[in-house]
């Protein structure tokens, strides 16, 4: 068994992350329960998002620590389950207040697999990685549209639940400004000159730590005070 080394920076942060995942699903699983009905869904899939990276974090930290190399597809499998659930999100906030449609389903779906896919390919050399990160930005441009200015923001606006407004609202910046953390990393380790795992994987472990953990609190805030009103 390969020690992790103090030193490797890159390496602690994949063990923080994954106890932090850890501890997250317990919360959001067991804070599941004291939800009003339609919220629980959405508490239970925040903690499937977790769940489902803590795993895959404990084998990333792995292929990291015994080799440094760069766990890619390991983590594409992680964000292609994680991310789709984290898209599905803005459609069950919205259907627990009846303002959801499937359209707003397949948009969310269909850019979360352009991003993915795009940024995938060009991180594993199956593409020029600038064409990935472009495709990858694309996807991502188009998820950026439908949050603020499409039909699931036209669903939310006409909302009467302060709280699911509160959750979409912060979730969209969370997605925007949040997820920004993922290009900058794409870039400085694909684009700046050369590829540079460390960079790489140190950056995309903070946008996970934020971006997974932060958006599960906000749904469970917007859920913990609505069912205090109710």
């Amino acid at each position: 068994m390969v020690m992790l080394d103090p030193n490797d920076f890159v390496g602690v942060t994949f063990w923080i992350i994954s106890v932090a995942m850890v501890a997250s699903t317990a919360f959001f699983f067991v804070e599941a329960g004291n939800m009003t009905s339609h919220w629980r869904t959405s508490v239970i899939v925040a903690g499937l998002v977790t769940l489902i990276a803590a795993v895959h974090y404990y084998y990333m930290r792995a292929v990291w620590v015994d080799s440094g190399d760069s766990p890619t597809v390991l983590r594409y499998i992680d964000w292609l389950l994680t991310v789709p659930l984290q898209m599905i999100e803005f459609y069950l906030i919205l259907a627990a207040v009846g303002a959801a449609t499937s359209g707003i389903f397949w948009r969310l779906l269909i850019g979360t697999l352009v991003m993915l896919i795009g940024g995938f390919m060009g991180e594993a050399g199956m593409i020029n990685s600038t064409v990935g990160f472009v495709v990858g930005m694309a996807g991502w441009i188009y998820i950026l549209y439908e949050v603020f200015a499409g039909e699931a923001a036209q669903a939310n606006t006409s909302s009467n639940s302060e709280a699911q407004k509160s959750a979409f609202n912060a979730m969209k910046w969370i997605v925007s400004v949040g997820w920004s953390i993922y290009p900058i990393g794409y870039f400085l380790g694909y684009l700046g000159g050369g590829t540079d795992v460390a960079t790489v994987n140190a950056v995309y472990n903070l946008a996970d730590f934020i971006n997974k953990i932060a958006f599960g609190l906000v749904i469970w805030a917007a859920a913990a005070s609505d069912t205090k009103k109710a």
